[in-house]
């Protein structure tokens, strides 16, 4: 059976980190992840990332790295890449009710959830070091 690749989006601008939270389906709302969703066929996971991210906020990013991996159900696996903010002003859509930018200290201040949690500590890193989202520094 092959799995099923689920894409998130930690995207970052100025020290911080864009999480949305979920309005549907039921047993998800009310809790805070990174954006983004499947991976359709055809479709690598970075355009993936970059559709959903246009598609749920409003937003172009640029898809820096892998930051972890995370089972979430049986054969559906999660994905987080860091991603850098372009443009747009994001706005929550579709799926969510909410989005906020958190800086390193503030991410434990919303409710994750639980596939998004193991994240946060590489998360914080990155929003701590001066390296852009692709782990090299700015020239």
């Amino acid at each position: 059976m092959l799995e099923q690749v689920v894409v998130g989006a930690a995207i970052v601008s100025d020290g911080r980190v864009l999480a949305a939270c979920r309005s549907a389906p039921v047993e998800l709302a009310g809790g805070w992840e990174f954006p983004g969703g499947k991976v359709e066929d055809g479709e690598s996971e970075a355009e993936a990332l970059v559709r959903e991210c246009r598609e749920e906020l409003g937003v172009e990013v640029a898809v820096g790295r892998l930051i972890g991996t995370q089972s979430i159900t049986d054969g559906v696996v999660l994905h987080v890449y860091l991603a850098e903010h372009l443009l747009g002003y994001p706005e929550a859509r579709l799926d969510h009710d909410e989005v906020r930018w958190l800086a390193a200290d503030d991410l434990n201040s919303v409710g994750w959830l639980p596939a998004d949690r193991p994240m946060l500590a590489a998360v914080a890193a990155a929003l701590r070091s001066d390296r852009s989202v692709d782990g090299h520094r700015p020239t």
